[in-house]
């Protein structure tokens, strides 16, 4: 691979190439220090993202998982030789590239435990929002479902505020 050799370098490579060929897509990024693997800081090796037009687009989170972050850490990974690991913040739009830190497994990064957004459209149309309804011995918020965003992860049993609690699909 083209990274193994220099990795740092590679890192930073990929981190302006990324900020200045993606903005069409993205939007309006920098090019930002992150902290790697070891504790070090990774100068000029992130990559922010400041209000990513696609997922603010999609206006869903299972979008954003399951078509941008996934697919773009495995590339990197597989394609690049080149650990990154995405961040989205849900609250902002904005998206941390974080390139030579790998990413964690998906039963523990937060981004797969974040139910659907309000305005997400395969919420209103795939899923029952189970805030509207109690049944038989559930209690209020949880589901015998596995799927919280829309298709994305697992926090099945999970407890969460009116609205925000995982969805079960439509029969």
């Amino acid at each position: 691979m083209f990274s193994q050799p220099l990795p740092e370098l590679s890192c930073r490579l990929n981190a302006w190439a990324t900020a200045l060929t993606c903005q069409w897509l993205m939007g309006p990024c920098k090019v930002n220090d992150v902290e790697i693997e070891d504790g070090r800081v990774g100068t000029g090796m992130g990559v922010l993202v400041e209000r990513c037009r696609y997922l603010e687009q999609t206006g869903c989170a299972s979008v954003c998982l399951n078509s941008c972050k996934v697919p773009t850490q495995e590339f990197f990974e597989k394609d690049m030789g080149l650990a990154l690991t995405m961040t989205p913040n849900y609250e902002d739009f904005s998206c941390q590239f974080s390139f030579g830190q790998k990413p964690l497994p998906q039963h523990q990064d937060e981004a797969f435990v974040t139910p659907c957004f309000k305005q997400c459209p395969s919420k209103a149309s795939r899923y029952i929002d189970c805030s509207q309804h109690v049944e038989g011995s559930h209690r209020h918020g949880t589901s015998s479902s596995s799927s919280s965003n829309c298709g994305g992860s697992s926090s099945a049993g999970v407890v969460a505020e009116a609205g925000n609690c995982p969805n079960t699909l439509r029969t």
